[in-house]
C-alpha cells in the first residue's frame, strides 16, 4: 500500500509531539545506560526507570485514546466490536507487564 494510501491513525493529528515525546524518553533510557556504565547508585537506577515507564505508559494511554476515537467509534459499526475486543487485549497487554 502505497504510503498516500495509508488511513489516518488516531496520533495522526500529534504525531510530531508523539515522536518529540519518544525522543525524550529514549534520552532518558541513554542516560539510564550512562548512570550503569557510571557505577551509580542502584537506587538512582531504579528511580529512572520508574520515570522512563511512567513516560511510556502515558505515550501509550494517548495512542489508547486516539485509538477509542478514531479507530473504534470511527470505525463502521460491523467492525466496532471487533475493534473495541483488540484495544482491550493492547490494554490487557500493557496491564500485564512486569
Amino acid at each position: 500500500m502505497p504510503k498516500s494510501d495509508v488511513p489516518p491513525r488516531g496520533y495522526t493529528a500529534s504525531k510530531d509531539q508523539l515522536l518529540a515525546r519518544l525522543r525524550r524518553i529514549e534520552g532518558q533510557i541513554r542516560g539510564i545506560q550512562g548512570m550503569v556504565e557510571d557505577d551509580r547508585y542502584c537506587i538512582d537506577i531504579l528511580t529512572q526507570i520508574s520515570a522512563a515507564q511512567a513516560a511510556l505508559d502515558k505515550v501509550a494511554l494517548g495512542l489508547l485514546d486516539g485509538h477509542a476515537h478514531t479507530c473504534v467509534i470511527g470505525a463502521e459499526p460491523d467492525e466496532q466490536d471487533g475493534r473495541t475486543e483488540e484495544m482491550m487485549a493492547a490494554i490487557g497487554r500493557l496491564l500485564r507487564r512486569g
